[in-house]
């Protein structure tokens, strides 16, 4: 096991990281939560035949051990996409704008936890819809709606700073 988990650790630290930054905000916790879901495969990864399963079954450790470690976790009425139509708010034709990465990546920050882990596994560590749902262990209407729900406060938030950055003197 030792040179495959040296493996598994050199191929998926830095996303995983980058997941766990993107749910806690704070550089400890993320290296924590890493950290611990590389403990778990330590002792649980031997029991996954199909490697392929294993980005999957990391991402979905991670995202758990999140979540037990929180105090109070907000829960997502899980909708199909069909019944949540209504709900979603409307998205404007693609203007041309251009942001720049950190402003992005500040404004994820600040988009609730369940829409900035959708968010963040489709865009940032590009998981497919099926694969953020294994992962969160939500629906995947469920998946596509926070998905659209999230980039559509993260476009406002990036709008309203924009504005108040063509206002100041």
């Amino acid at each position: 096991m030792g040179s495959d988990f040296e493996d598994v650790v050199e191929l998926h630290y830095a996303g995983l990281y980058r997941f766990a930054l993107s749910l806690t905000r704070q550089e400890s916790e993320a290296c924590d939560l890493t950290q611990q879901t590389f403990y778990i495969w330590a002792q649980k990864g031997g029991q996954i035949r199909d490697e392929t399963k294993i980005k999957a079954w990391l991402f979905t450790t991670l995202h758990r051990e999140f979540l037990g470690r929180q105090k109070k976790v907000t829960r997502f009425p899980h909708l199909d996409l069909e019944t949540a139509e209504g709900e979603l708010p409307e998205m404007p034709p693609a203007a041309e704008q251009s942001f720049d990465t950190q402003a992005v990546l500040e404004a994820l920050q600040r988009i609730e936890p369940g829409f900035r882990a959708a968010v963040a596994l489709f865009y940032l560590e590009e998981c497919s819809h099926p694969e953020i749902a294994r992962i969160l262990e939500i629906p995947l209407g469920t998946v596509k709606s926070r998905i659209s729900r999230g980039v559509a406060h993260l476009q406002k938030l990036l709008l309203t700073a924009k504005r108040e950055d063509r206002t100041k003197p």
